[in-house]
């Protein structure tokens, strides 16, 4: 950067650069995306970005993209890939005569990349929404404090399943993660995955589910996770419901990156793998491929990335 406190203002947003971060400033207005508003502001290391794109946008507009490193940001991560472009807070849209200003910022910003910008980051190097923080769902009340998450149900929307069980509070050091899926989508709602003795993805807080079948339990690394999902949202009592004017991005979202950081700061360290066992015997198929079944489910549901998808089910496959 030229010097620190530099600005660069375009529309929605100013990122004022220093010296090992870009402060992004959202605008407040009617056309503003109501997520900008709710964030108000983020601080975004430069150790937390892979890459830098300037591209062509709409209308005689050029777009100025920092691309955040797999794991770096809770919000991100939540989001898994739901957020629509014009809600993505890394974007920085400038009118096209500025387009030389932007591409001499993003010469600088690939100047400053951490060495291992490529890599996925081992914790969450931007901050989460802070606590407290609560929205209203379709059928309760979600509620988090710092340390609990409290669902409060709604007498006219709630399953006879949810008032069955009770209004919930779930500790974040007894959870393994948590499932956004957006509002915008068909049948939206936010789930929390309690722990269970399974293996977590570490870069997003998430499961990557019970391996041991339906009912069991399991562990990789030793590090306990995520206990499989077996019902629907509208029956779990982990779970809320979104729907039209319930949950929306701007609330359900900063809620849920501030649950998933919580969460990650209270899990373990994985511990060194356990050595292989030797002519441990081949397994039953039926049992290896209820895993692969359940492992299939998991990536689909976006808990488990495809290549940790395709590396386990190859280990599966090779215990037949």
């Amino acid at each position: 950067m030229r010097h620190m406190g530099d600005v660069l203002a375009g529309i929605h947003a100013t990122w004022e650069f220093d010296t090992d971060s870009v402060l992004i400033r959202f605008e407040r207005g009617i056309r503003t995306p109501k997520l900008f508003q709710s964030l108000r502001e983020r601080r975004i290391p430069y150790a937390a970005l892979s890459s830098v794109t300037l591209t062509p946008g709409k209308r005689g507009t050029v777009v100025l993209r920092a691309v955040p490193r797999a794991g770096a940001d809770p919000l991100v991560e939540a989001a898994s890939g739901q957020l629509k472009e014009g809600c993505d807070p890394y974007r920085l849209v400038l009118p096209a005569e500025r387009e030389v200003l932007a591409e001499y910022y993003a010469d600088e910003l690939r100047a400053l990349l951490d060495p291992a910008s490529d890599e996925p980051a081992d914790r969450f190097l931007v901050a989460a929404p802070e606590a407290p923080m609560n929205f209203k769902a379709y059928d309760g009340r979600a509620g988090f404090d710092g340390e609990r998450v409290s669902f409060r149900w709604s007498w006219t929307g709630a399953s006879s399943a949810k008032w069955k069980a009770g209004d919930q509070t779930f500790k974040v050091s007894e959870l393994a993660g948590i499932v956004w899926r957006s509002p915008e989508a068909l049948d939206g709602y936010l789930r929390l995955l309690p722990r269970a003795a399974a293996p977590v993805d570490h870069r997003t807080g998430g499961s990557l589910g019970d391996l041991h079948g339906p009912g069991g339990s399991g562990s990789a690394d030793g590090v306990p996770v995520a206990a499989p999902v077996t019902r629907a949202a509208d029956q779990d009592p982990a779970a809320v419901l979104f729907g039209l004017g319930y949950g929306p991005v701007h609330e359900s979202l900063p809620f849920a990156a501030a649950v998933l950081e919580s969460v990650r700061r209270t899990q373990p360290a994985p511990a060194a793998s356990a050595p292989a066992l030797v002519n441990a015997g081949r397994r039953d198929p039926a049992d290896i491929a209820e895993r692969i079944h359940h492992l299939g489910e998991l990536h689909q549901a976006g808990l488990v990335t495809d290549a940790e998808y395709t590396a386990k089910k190859a280990q599966l496959l090779a215990e037949l």
